[in-house]
């Protein structure tokens, strides 16, 4: 089942191309090592290809599965989840850094501890040991603490995907989240890549903002989290 373009099946795309190195499993179906996330996909959604991505989904955890279509549950799964999300993109050029804006600083090893307890409170999406590797991630520091953070996560060709935007509680409403994304934006855009990014469809707050950046919807897709 190729898609028309990759964003139509963006998890496919991401694992079957750019991100290859991240993924397990065969021809049929695949998912991404655990270490780095949940995500996992089919060739299409014939029986052989779903009792690959059911053998695929682990004893003690969940496999998310994002799709342009409603995706069936496979054989020997049973649903946690299923929600729409927005699959937006950039669509113009990325804003320019305001004046008084905190300074930026590059995250890596040495941060995966604080960014790991950052995402457990913010929820960004999931989160692994090495979710902070998928590639460059930017955060802002107030007197050593790591109040906000943003990376990317989802490769295909000529496109990355914004991702793993949060910001503590009581830091919100400062505008951080816009300061980092907007650099985040400028890193794809200098690396000749468009940006895009995902966001549940009933959180208007967070589109606005995203359309405010740059962003446009592109379409609707669907995510089904399974289990065992």
């Amino acid at each position: 089942m190729t898609p028309a373009h990759p964003l139509d099946r963006p998890v496919w795309s991401m694992l079957t191309g750019r991100q290859a190195h991240l993924a397990q499993g065969d021809a049929c179906a695949v998912r991404i090592d655990r270490d780095y996330g949940v995500f996992g996909a089919a060739v299409d959604a014939g029986a052989e290809a779903q009792a690959a991505l059911a053998a695929l989904v682990p004893g003690n955890g969940e496999l998310w599965i994002v799709e342009g279509e409603c995706w069936p549950l496979p054989r020997g799964t049973r649903e946690v989840k299923r929600a729409v999300l927005v699959q937006m993109v950039a669509d113009r050029r990325p804003p320019a850094p305001r004046a008084g804006e905190p300074e930026i600083v590059a995250l890596g090893e040495a941060d995966a501890a604080e960014m790991a307890v950052l995402a457990d409170h913010a929820k960004p999406g999931p989160w692994g040991p090495k979710t902070h590797r998928y590639g460059p991630f930017f955060g802002i520091r107030e007197q050593g603490r790591l109040l906000a953070m943003a990376g990317q996560r989802i490769l295909v060709p000529g496109m990355a995907e914004v991702s793993g935007v949060a910001t503590w509680e009581d830091c919100r409403g400062r505008g951080l989240a816009r300061t980092l994304i907007g650099h985040v934006m400028r890193e794809m855009v200098a690396r000749g890549e468009t940006p895009f990014l995902h966001s549940y469809a009933d959180n208007a707050g967070a589109i606005s903002l995203y359309e405010s950046l740059g962003f446009c919807i592109r379409r609707e897709v669907h995510v089904l989290a399974i289990a065992k």
